[in-house]
Formats: C-alpha cells, sequence, structure tokens
C-alpha cells in the first residue's frame, strides 16, 4: 500500500499478523521483556529504493534470538518480504530504518522460549551526512563474552552503549571509541571502527567482545576486491592517535568520516570516500553476498 507523504505515518509496525501505524502499546508492565530485557533487534536500511544486506540482518536476528534463548517463529525469508511490504507504505525512496524484533512475553528471570514474541519496525530514518564525527575515548569499555551476550544484538547490552555517548557528548563529542576489557581499540559506541596509515587499512579484529558488524563485514569484502589491504587485528590506542584517516561502519550511518578523536582533528580522508561510493555502488547492483 503505497502512500502520498503527507499522508504517510512516521512508522509502520508489523505484529500478529497486521501493520499498525505510529508507536503501538505492545509491551505491559508484566511482560517479560519490560521488566527482564529479553529483547533482541537487528537494524537494516531501506534508502533511495534499495535495502542492501537486508536478509543478512533478519539471519542475524533469528541468531540473536536464540542466544537469548527465545524460539523465534518468523524466518529470515518471511522477514524479508514483510520489510519490503512495509517499505511499500512509505512514499518511493524514503529512507528507513528496519529493525526486526523478537522478546519474551513471561519467564521467571529466563525468559520461557514458548512466549516468544515478533514484531516488525520501519521508521523514517534520514542518513546521517557525510560531514564527519568528532569522537573522544570513553570511560566505559565492551564486555567479555563470558559476563554479556555479546554474541547477539540484544537490547541488555545498549545501556553501557548509552552512557557512553552521554559522556562523550557532554564532552563535545559525537561519539566514543570504546576498549575492550584489555584495553585494546574496540569500536565506536554504535558503529565499527575503521584506521588508516599509510595507504594501508585496519580494523579490530573481532574478539566477542563486540559484533562483527553486517556493513564492517560488508567493507571489508569491498575494500579488498577494489585492491585495498585490509587487515584485521588488535590495534593499540597509541595506533589510532598515530593514524592517517579514521572511519566508522555500521547500518545506521553506512559510512562516515571521523575527523576528530580527543584533541587530534583530520580531514575526512580518501579511503573512507572511497569505501563509501563502494557501498552505494554494491547498494544499487542490489547484488547478494554471504558473509
Amino acid at each position: 500500500m503505497a502512500m502520498h507523504a503527507n499522508d504517510a505515518p512516521g512508522a509502520w509496525n508489523y505484529m500478529g499478523g497486521r501493520w499498525l501505524a505510529g508507536n503501538p502499546p505492545i509491551l505491559g508492565p508484566l511482560s517479560h521483556a519490560m521488566w527482564l530485557s529479553s529483547v533482541v533487534f537487528d537494524g537494516a536500511r531501506a534508502f533511495e529504493g534499495v535495502a542492501p544486506d537486508l536478509e543478512l540482518h533478519c539471519a542475524r536476528c533469528l541468531r540473536s534470538a536464540r542466544v537469548l534463548g527465545l524460539e523465534p517463529m518468523v524466518s529470515a525469508g518471511e522477514m524479508v518480504e514483510l520489510a519490503w511490504d512495509g517499505i511499500a507504505r512509505f512514499p518511493r525512496g524514503s529512507a528507513l530504518y528496519i529493525r526486526p524484533m523478537f522478546f519474551a512475553e513471561s519467564g521467571w528471570v529466563e525468559p520461557d522460549p514458548s512466549s516468544t514474541a515478533f514484531c516488525l519496525t520501519l521508521t523514517l530514518s534520514p542518513l546521517p551526512g557525510t560531514e564527519g564525527l568528532k569522537t573522544g575515548l570513553s570511560t566505559r569499555r565492551r564486555p567479555l563474552p563470558d559476563t554479556a551476550p555479546t554474541d547477539a544484538k540484544a537490547s541488555c547490552l545498549y545501556p553501557n552503549v548509552g552512557l557512553a555517548l552521554r559522556e562523550a557528548r557532554q564532552r563535545g563529542f559525537d561519539s566514543a571509541v570504546m576498549l575492550d576489557p584489555l584495553g585494546g581499540v574496540a569500536e565506536f559506541a554504535t558503529a565499527n571502527l575503521f584506521l588508516v596509515k599509510d595507504g594501508v587499512v585496519h580494523t579490530p579484529v573481532c574478539n566477542g567482545t563486540f559484533l562483527n558488524g553486517i556493513t564492517r563485514q560488508r567493507i571489508i569484502h569491498l575494500l579488498r576486491g577494489a585492491g585495498h589491504e585490509v587487515h584485521e587485528r588488535t590495534i593499540s590506542l597509541a595506533e589510532l592517535r598515530e593514524a592517517d584517516e579514521f572511519f566508522a561502519t555500521g547500518n545506521y550511518g553506512k559510512v562516515q568520516p571521523v575527523i576528530q578523536f580527543e584533541d587530534i582533528i583530520r580531514e575526512p580522508g580518501p579511503v573512507a570516500a572511497a569505501a563509501r561510493a563502494l557501498y552505494w555502488e554494491f547498494a544499487h547492483r542490489k547484488q547478494s553476498w554471504a558473509a
């Protein structure tokens, strides 16, 4: 159902076999997800008529649900079909954030798998610009995999991210660099991190403390395919300070240059520009690649 721009709501939600506009109430005070955070989600993007890697985001949502002990009742393929139905409810070419979610309704501390519910939300969400992010070092760290469900995109991980962002913004930054528990560079608060030194691209190796982002994987694949040397390895804070260029990748902003880290200022670099151009070219080819 396509709608005119002046008729379209800011969000559509699929739940219980029907589409609901806006922000409908779906949880009660006794819902397990409400007070014990048994919620997983994923985020995909639609823009300019394409939804790159939508199927990979939906598949990851299923994996995340199983990590938390939930029992998903919707397949990745069904989620993709629903997402395209939802996309068609907005004006053509709208920039959207697509968020499939699974959560538990009941259980005592541990969620009851049989109470798993599903919701798919699509919201109007403009893509961020390319002017660049200003970042600072967070005092918060990413958790170890034996202390939190770090192999899932779980809502319970995000209060820590929120504290990192609040701290960064109070210091005048847009985002934060987060370290892992051993002091290595992990990622930005809400995006994966890349740096460039002497023309070579480096990104922290996934060590279980942060997600191996779908956009991260895509950018590595595209850069290597275009002849760039990309290394996944442990990165120290000193190396970040000495980098010629750094940029962020993530579903929400795709590829964004980082123009400041603490007192270090860098102009948007050529590798970030190349990565963004490669991603846009890939997105509009609509080709499929399994990570």
